[in-house]
């Protein structure tokens, strides 16, 4: 493929198949797939024979190509695990230097020659020597680390086949910027509510544990009446969590993780993805969330220029969701055969009303990557203000949680304590 995304074919004489790589990158190229013609590979194997009978200085040379390759030796075996920073990072570097010009190896070469890039430069040495092996940057993304996910690693195929691999890594590394601001936006807010629930906790325990005995003391010693209800059922608690306590926190810590294994099962992934949508709040948030990179995807691929059922097949495969996933399945089968995009869209019921009009108006107008875009921005906006009410919903419930829990216990001890002293009062 050239620089210009289109894909030419043919022959090349070269002595190895890495001489053929790098024939093709001089003449500007990015390889897809080299294959060693059979008609011709004894000719080529015995031309190669000839053209480097001087055996010593080929051997020789092995040596000295590996000496420079010292980091080549703290290179980790096996996948490297990525924080979302350093993908991020990654991204964005890769994709200005191919916007820049720059083919995939030589901007994998430049990385690794970045002694600031730490872990960045690992990955980049074990993706340009797959990528020079003959293999697409996609599946060399997907061996050397599986931090960066399926999501990721089909677009990158995408970008490949569309030859739009500098707009979809820079399109990628907005998304993920997006995401981890999103994630440290509610990571700050989740602050005081976390804090707060703590404080709840620990104020409860010091009632259950402490206060609440005292009481029982002076009630004893004052010869005051019976307790309350409310007293009875604290002291109840207080004594089921001294003997059970311990089990309690056990069972917890056992149900949260057959959840886990329950929610992971292959057989009750695509369930769960179904009812997470509907889950008050959160499931407006992952609607439009996967609203948002399926328009942002579709765009990015019919853009340029990849036909519309291709395009629908690698959003497919790019979506995380299983529900969204086999919904989408269904909108490339009615594509298939023969209806509109936005016709297909309706008979999935899984699109809202003023998306598919955007689409409609699109296809009518021949500008449809225009109008995904366009949807794209609306929806985006729509998901800032499901997580800002989300954000704004959190707050409110866990105060008024820690004020039932905390404000109850604190009535049924003062209301007990002046119950008591106006018992012996009145003695």
């Amino acid at each position: 493929m050239g620089s210009d995304g289109k894909v030419s074919t043919g022959d090349i004489t070269a002595t190895d198949r890495g001489e053929a790589l790098r024939v093709l990158g001089k003449k500007g190229l990015q390889p897809i797939r080299v294959k060693e013609s059979l008609a011709t590979a004894p000719a080529a194997k015995s031309k190669s024979s000839k053209a480097t009978k001087p055996q010593p200085k080929a051997k020789q040379a092995s040596p000295a190509r590996k000496k420079p390759s010292s980091d080549e030796d703290e290179i980790p075996e096996g996948p490297i695990k990525l924080k979302r920073g350093v993908i991020v990072t990654f991204t964005e570097e890769l994709s200005e230097m191919l916007a820049a010009g720059l083919q995939l190896e030589p901007a994998l070469k430049a990385m690794e020659n970045r002694e600031e890039l730490g872990d960045l430069k690992q990955v980049a040495i074990k993706i340009r020597q797959l990528v020079r092996d003959g293999a697409s940057f996609s599946s060399a993304l997907n061996k050397v680390s599986p931090s960066f996910g399926p999501l990721y690693c089909n677009l990158a195929a995408a970008g490949e086949a569309s030859g739009a691999l500098p707009s979809i890594l820079e399109a990628q590394a907005n998304y993920l910027r997006s995401l981890q601001e999103l994630q440290g936006r509610v990571a700050v807010a989740l602050i005081y509510p976390i804090l707060l629930v703590a404080a709840g906790i620990g104020v409860s325990v010091i009632f259950v544990t402490k206060l609440i005995p005292q009481l029982l003391s002076l009630v004893d010693t004052t010869g005051g009446k019976e307790l309350s209800l409310g007293i009875r059922l604290l002291v109840g608690a207080n004594e089921f969590i001294q003997n059970y306590g311990l089990f309690l926190l056990i069972g917890f810590i056992a149900a949260c993780l057959l959840f886990k294994a329950w929610k992971d099962k292959p057989d009750n992934k695509p369930l769960w993805d179904a009812k997470k949508i509907h889950l008050p709040g959160y499931g407006k948030v992952v609607e439009k969330r996967f609203q948002v990179q399926f328009l942002e995807t579709m765009a990015n691929l019919v853009g340029n220029g990849l036909p519309l059922l291709r395009s629908l097949e690698l959003t497919r495969d790019a979506t995380v969701n299983l529900f969204y996933k086999e919904h989408l399945g269904k909108v490339i089968d009615e594509v298939g055969d023969g209806r509109s995009f936005s016709r297909a869209m309706v008979r999935s019921d899984m699109f809202p009303p003023v998306m598919i009009d955007m689409v409609s108006v699109g296809e009518q107008t021949g500008k449809l990557d225009q109008a995904l875009r366009r949807a794209s921005v609306r929806y985006n906006k729509e998901l800032d203000i499901a997580l800002q009410k989300l954000m704004a919903l959190i707050m409110p419930v866990v105060l008024i949680a820690m004020a039932i829990l905390i404000g109850g216990m604190m009535y049924l001890m003062v209301n007990s304590i002046f119950d008591t002293i106006n018992d012996v009062q009145r003695r």
